[in-house]
This record gives C-alpha cells, sequence and structure tokens, in this order.
C-alpha cells in the first residue's frame, strides 16, 4: 500500500532551513497519509480522504506569504469538500525539473496511485502551472487548472521570453518535458492568462489543443491568482474544476465579480486614458464611483470634467 511504501521521512528534512514549519507541515500530512523527502529542494505531502484527488504544485514561499496559517493551498480544500490533496513542495521558485521527482511519479504510476481515484485536479500558477501541466500525463483523464503556465523555458522554441534566463541550462526536453504535449492525456485543461501580458500570451497560445479552453482575464496583470483570490471566486473556480463542472461560461459568469475590483477598474480606466477616449473613460469612472470610493478615479474624473468644460464652446478660458 502507498502509504507503506512513502511514510518514511529523511533525516535531512531537519536541516531544511525553514525545518521547524516544514516538520509540522509533515506532522500534520502524516496524521491523514504521509510524507516523503525528494532530494534536498523538494518533499511531498498527501493526505488521503474521499474519491477526489487534488494535486498541487507549489513553493514554500509562496505558502508561507498565502497566510496565517502557512498551509498549503490544497488543504483548504480537504477541509471544505473532504478531498484528498498531493501536494509537491519546492523551497523556491521551481519548474521541478529533478531527476528525484521524475522518479517519484513513476512510482506513483507503477503503484497505480492514481487509479484509486474518480476524478484527479492537477492545479498550478507560473512555474507550478508548468509543473501542474507537464505531470499531469501520470493521470491519464484528469483536469488542469493552470494559471499562467510557462509550456516549456527550452531557448530554440522560447527564446523570446527572458524573464528566467537562470533557467536556460535546465533540461525540458526529457521526461515531463513538454507541457502542451503532456495534457494530451487529460480529459480537460483551462488555461488563464491575461492577453495583455505578452509573455504570459505567446505561453498560452502553445497549449492550443482540443482539450484546452484558453480563459482570458484582461487588464488583471501579472498576479491572476492572487486576483482571483481578491474577487472570492478561486475557491469556487477550483471546486468546480474538481467537480468536472467547471467551463468558460462558469468561468465568465463568476468573472463578473472583476466589475467590483478596484484594480482592475484602474487598469481599464488607465487603458482607456491611454486610447484617447476620454468620453468612455468619464462615463466608466463616474459608474464606479456611484458604487465604490476609489481616489485615483475621482481624481481623474475631475481632470477629465475640467478639460472637458474648457472645450465647451464660447469659453475663452
Amino acid at each position: 500500500m502507498l502509504h507503506e511504501k512513502m511514510s518514511r521521512i529523511d533525516e535531512s528534512i531537519a536541516g531544511y532551513r525553514r525545518g521547524i514549519w516544514r516538520a509540522k507541515l509533515i506532522e500534520q500530512a502524516e496524521a491523514e497519509g504521509m510524507a516523503q523527502d525528494l532530494g534536498e529542494e523538494y518533499f511531498a505531502t498527501f493526505i488521503d480522504r474521499n474519491s477526489t484527488l487534488l494535486v498541487t504544485f507549489e513553493t514554500a514561499q509562496a505558502i508561507r506569504a498565502r497566510s496565517d496559517t502557512h498551509q498549503p493551498l490544497g488543504f483548504k480544500m480537504v477541509k471544505a469538500h473532504d478531498w484528498s490533496h498531493l501536494c509537491i513542495i519546492a523551497g523556491e521558485q521551481s519548474w521541478f525539473r529533478d531527476e528525484a521527482i521524475y522518479d517519484f511519479f513513476d512510482r506513483l504510476i507503477d503503484d497505480g496511485f492514481f487509479e484509486d481515484f474518480d476524478r484527479v485536479l492537477f492545479h498550478g500558477s507560473g512555474a507550478c502551472g508548468y509543473a501542474a501541466a507537464a505531470y499531469s500525463v501520470a493521470s491519464p483523464g484528469a483536469t488542469a487548472l493552470l494559471v499562467q503556465p510557462q509550456a516549456t523555458l527550452d531557448p530554440r522554441m522560447t527564446e523570446w521570453d527572458d524573464r528566467f534566463r537562470n533557467m536556460r541550462r535546465s533540461s525540458f526536453t526529457d521526461r515531463y518535458g513538454y507541457a502542451p504535449d503532456m495534457l494530451d492525456a487529460a480529459e480537460r485543461a483551462f488555461v488563464i492568462y491575461d492577453p495583455a501580458q505578452q509573455l504570459d500570451a505567446m505561453h498560452a497560445s502553445l497549449f492550443q489543443r482540443a482539450n484546452v479552453t484558453r480563459l482570458r482575464m484582461r487588464n488583471m496583470g501579472g498576479y491572476l491568482q492572487s486576483r482571483l483570490a481578491e474577487m472570492r471566486i478561486f475557491d469556487q473556480i477550483l471546486t468546480l474544476a474538481g467537480r468536472g463542472e467547471l467551463s468558460a461560461h462558469r468561468f465568465y459568469q463568476l468573472y463578473r465579480a472583476r466589475r467590483s475590483n478596484a484594480r482592475y477598474l484602474k487598469a481599464l480606466a488607465a487603458q482607456l486614458n491611454h486610447a484617447n477616449r476620454p468620453g468612455l473613460e468619464t462615463m466608466l469612472c463616474r459608474s464606479v464611483l456611484e458604487r465604490m470610493p476609489i481616489r485615483r478615479l475621482r481624481r481623474r474624473l475631475d481632470e477629465l470634467t475640467e478639460a472637458q468644460a474648457g472645450e465647451t464652446p464660447g469659453n475663452t478660458g
């Protein structure tokens, strides 16, 4: 059984630079499942609950910054829906290109681990989104929810992405390599991105597949998962994906929450300003200020109103 094969934790865990946090996290996981060390940079936790499995790829930095609880994102789904949860955790930003992780997923496949679940959902954001797509091939028929994923960092394909130069010597062509190809076995995959973020949009275009739905969040910037959380719709999206009920229609229904998101409204006003559309910008500012007291838009409305008054026929000022 998986628990017997994966319960041993290497003593090197104690030497992890955030050892106390890591030890507590492992203790929580072991109470209901297992934990396993995956070399110096990675470890995995597994909580065994019902027949829906959420597989997340996360970093210690993001987990510790997310909330006061310092728990992986998937723990919330465990508590809310009684889902099972497998979490692969890296110390820092990582694309999870490591032999220890390849071997770990190879063992899961050999043990028939994913076959014990009725539904499997892979999730990650950014570099972790790349990993969620790449390793989803381990569970044919799974669903993948990917936020701003990279398709690959192989410079022969993505030399136009200069954000991660330190990764150019890493191999993205061996096992679990090119993320879009690894999604071919998935039942459905969803790629969330902002088309105004050029590099993210270029990566998203590489995920063009019959089983992939691309979901656009224009004017939301470079931290889309945080924006979804701000709008209080991320948990709902994740829940729908885990139940096999997510669609573009359901996503955009929830995404209407952007109409009350100050960050989005400011970006939209800035876009109208850049496009020199003062009439539309004025309408937007007035509509928003009837519902929300956003100082920047109040100042901008005053500027627009003053400018429009100066253009009134017969005004010599």
